[in-house]
This record gives structure tokens, C-alpha cells and sequence, in this order.
């Protein structure tokens, strides 16, 4: 794969559509699982395939000859961005901000939502998350609260790091959510009976809210960035998220 054609994304905006029985099923899987399995951890440093990879690693149990050929479209991808890396500013303000997305019942296995979150401290991306939920969500706002929940413990946990680190922080964190009823929600003290079923997600973050610990605001879809994580994206748009988030050729040079 290092001769290959790189292309600009790490998945075609097709690849939407895949599934368990996309295919035909592989012979030898093993090579599958061994490359997926390396670009687990490659997607430590490089979150513009963490999508790509979370969603590759969903087919690990039955690979296929559609799924290879997913996987080879993304060393073609690191092929031509081997250089990549995020690039972090030492003069920077001491400041917790985060985006949050969901793509609502974007697996057409079994209509899961994906959760993606972006967390920055001051100008620099430290750490990022694409997972896919566990339970279905019945609406778009249930799927992005969740998304919201999962990145204010995360804000928490960060928070409490620096505490430790006698780290004091010069204003509060910020989640941004392009859902205005999820941002609503998450501030709003009248408990719905139509969401009791994620009821944990909702006290905990509106405890947070309350108190003055974290803000969640609304953001444009437009200027949402974690939308890189949560879905395949058209060439023009990857590619001014990817520029956005902090990525850059100077990275690792």
C-alpha cells in the first residue's frame, strides 16, 4: 500500500450505506483484524480517522470483501497524509471548551446512534471520542443529549485533573451542541416524562448546568466540528473540519 493513489478521505461518502452482510465473507480474516487493530492505535494520535476506524472495527467478528476494501481505502488516506499530526501551541489560555455531535440511527445494522466529542484545552485538541451507543435512540435530541452527557464526564474528569495539578481554570467549561433541544434541555429544571429512559444522562448533566460547573451552548451544524467523528463526509467538508480541529502538516515535523 505504500505505492498506491492516495485519495482525501478516509471513507467514501458510500460507505454510509455499509452493513454486516456487505459482501462476501473473507476466507482468512486475520490480515483484516491485524491492520484494524493497528489503526486502533493510530487513533490515538490521528483523529481524523478515528470514525473510520471505530467504524471499521464493527466488523471485526465477520469481515468482508467490502469491508477490505473500506480498510484499504483508509491506508490510502494515511498514504497520502503520513506527515499529519495535530500541532499544539504552548501560549495558549488555560480554558475547557468541547463539541458534541450525534449522528442519529446511522447504522443501518442495527439504527444506532454514533457519539463523537472534541475537548480542547484553550487552542489545543487533547483528547476526542467516536463511539457508537449502546441503546437506540427514539429521536435526534435523545441521541445528541446522550452525545452531550458522555462529553460534560469528560469535561468532569479533565477538570479534576488539573485541580490536582493545582491547574485553575479562567472560565467555564463550554459544550457545543448543534441540537437547540438538546442544549435546552440540558438546562431546562422540568424533567420530561418522555425522557425518563435516559434520566441519568439528564440529572447529570443538568446538576452540572445548575451549578455553575459547565454551559451548554448552541453551535451552528456548520461550525460543528466533531461532525468529522461521527459520520463519511464529501471531500470539501472533511477537509475544512480536518483544518479546523488543529491538524497540520507541521505537526510531527
Amino acid at each position: 500500500m505504500e505505492q498506491v493513489k492516495p485519495v482525501l478521505t478516509p471513507l467514501p461518502t458510500n460507505s454510509s450505506s455499509l452493513t454486516l452482510s456487505s459482501g462476501s465473507p473473507l476466507s482468512n480474516p486475520t490480515e483484516y483484524r491485524t491492520v484494524v487493530g493497528s489503526l486502533q492505535y493510530l487513533s490515538l494520535i490521528r483523529p481524523d480517522v478515528s470514525f473510520a476506524v471505530n467504524r471499521m472495527s464493527q466488523f471485526m467478528h465477520a469481515p468482508t470483501d467490502e469491508h477490505w476494501q473500506i480498510v484499504k481505502h483508509i491506508l490510502r488516506y494515511l498514504c497520502g497524509t503520513i506527515n499529519n499530526g495535530l500541532l499544539h501551541h504552548r501560549n495558549s489560555l488555560i480554558s475547557l471548551h468541547a463539541f458534541s455531535d450525534a449522528d442519529w440511527a446511522g447504522n443501518k445494522d442495527d439504527y444506532s446512534s454514533t457519539s463523537a466529542n472534541l475537548v480542547y484545552l484553550g487552542n489545543n485538541l487533547i483528547c476526542w471520542s467516536s463511539k457508537k451507543q449502546k441503546t437506540v435512540a427514539c429521536s435526534s435530541t435523545k441521541a445528541e443529549y446522550r452525545a452531550v452527557a458522555a462529553t460534560a464526564a469528560e469535561l468532569c474528569w479533565i477538570r479534576s485533573l488539573l485541580s490536582e495539578l493545582y491547574i485553575d481554570l479562567i472560565n467555564t467549561p463550554v459544550i457545543y451542541c448543534d441540537n437547540v433541544g438538546a442544549t435546552q434541555l440540558s438546562s431546562n429544571p422540568v424533567f420530561h416524562s418522555r425522557m425518563k429512559y435516559v434520566a441519568i444522562d439528564y440529572h447529570f448533566l443538568c446538576e452540572k448546568a445548575q451549578t455553575g460547573k459547565l454551559r451548554v451552548a448552541h453551535v451552528s451544524s456548520a461550525d460543528q466540528l466533531a461532525d468529522l467523528l461521527t459520520k463519511p463526509l464529501p471531500r470539501s467538508q472533511f477537509q475544512h473540519l480536518h483544518d479546523k480541529i488543529g491538524l497540520s502538516t507541521r505537526g510531527l515535523s
